[in-house]
């Protein structure tokens, strides 16, 4: 998640504190709406522990997209 806070502050010209509270935001809300295999995911992807298992990812996916 370091990556993507970096990321957010510097395009956004934010602190990294307040870029992290922006990052920790979108993620809470996201895995909020997002089926619940899916957004088990989110952490495991921004801790740098890849997809996982990407048939299980597309076919939660496959259920959002109709």
């Amino acid at each position: 998640m370091d990556e993507v806070v970096k990321m957010v502050s510097e395009k956004t010209g934010l602190s990294e504190e307040m870029s992290r509270v922006a990052v920790e935001t979108v993620l809470t809300y996201l895995k909020g709406k997002l089926p619940a295999p899916i957004a088990g995911q989110l952490d495991n992807i921004l801790e740098g522990g890849g997809l996982g298992d990407l048939g299980d990812l597309a076919g939660g996916l496959g259920g959002l997209l109709g």
